[in-house]
């Protein structure tokens, strides 16, 4: 028995021997794997957590200021010219004025005063501040141009009222109207509107010389009516320009820029407020 135990005691030994040369290699392997990975140089920079240097010492939260004090409100651009405008005219403000005749008339009106200091006493800040708001127009060259007539003799007017829009081609003729091909009592069933129609042709005594073929959209009767006086107007000035005072007078040149005032929050209407309970 006892010669039994020696052996397996030492095949026990020589077992764990083996097995301890079997794992040496691969022990190295590995280890001989991580240094290579120690080693090893990589193009991409490794990520700095560290926080950035504070430029400013003693200061803990720091955050950039606006470099306008009018940054927080609502026109800012607006608000910096006028307090810039505004503190010129009160250091400028004693220096004697030029005569009418002397002073352009394109500038805003917000800096008239500033614009009217004699031209050889302005300063040069006052100059700098004025020139952004100055426009370079020459009021003789700045002329409406005139649609010519087409090869058939028509003259093409646009006019427009509140949400309508007026198209005419005035043609010499017989006096016949027609908007969007129906004649004037069959479009218009008010006389009032009939007349707004052709009030540019009344109004010069032209109804009988002038034929008009018309197309109106958008908006109600009485705007589109209005909207072909404006547009019959303009047909009527690029066949006889000399008849631009008499329709002038007659409030057929100038456009009527009224509109409909928008309902507001919190009122019955545009206007009308809801009525007042005490209880």
């Amino acid at each position: 028995m006892s010669m039994l135990r020696h052996g397996l005691q030492q095949t026990l030994c020589l077992r764990q021997l083996a097995k301890g040369q079997l794992l040496k290699p691969q022990w190295q392997r590995t280890s001989s794997h991580v240094d290579i990975k120690n080693i090893s140089t990589s193009h991409q920079p490794e990520d700095d957590a560290s926080p950035p240097e504070n430029p400013f010492p003693g200061v803990n939260n720091a955050r950039p200021l606006p470099v306008s004090p009018s940054y927080f409100s609502r026109e800012p651009r607006f608000n910096d010219a006028y307090i810039k405008l505004s503190t010129l005219l009160q250091r400028y403000q004693h220096i004697p004025t030029a005569p009418p005749e002397l002073v352009p008339r394109q500038v805003l009106a917000m800096v008239k005063r500033l614009h009217s200091i004699f031209p050889k006493m302005m300063p040069g800040e006052v100059k700098e501040a004025l020139q952004e708001f100055k426009r370079d127009i020459d009021p003789y060259k700045n002329v409406a141009k005139v649609a010519p007539l087409d090869r058939f003799g028509r003259a093409l007017g646009v006019g427009r009222r509140k949400t309508s829009t007026a198209r005419a081609w005035v043609v010499e003729g017989t006096g016949e109207v027609l908007v969007n091909g129906k004649p004037l009592n069959e479009m218009f069933g008010r006389i009032h509107d009939r007349e707004s129609a052709i009030w540019a042709l009344r109004s010069t005594a032209r109804t009988d010389k002038y034929n008009v073929w018309a197309l109106v959209e958008g908006g109600g009767v009485t705007g589109q009516a209005e909207a072909l006086t404006l547009a019959v107007a303009k047909g009527i000035m690029v066949h006889e320009p000399a008849l631009r005072p008499i329709l002038r007078k007659a409030g057929c040149v100038t456009r009527d820029p009224r509109t409909v005032e928008r309902k507001k929050h919190g009122h019955v209407k545009a206007r009308k407020m809801p009525a007042w309970v005490k209880r």
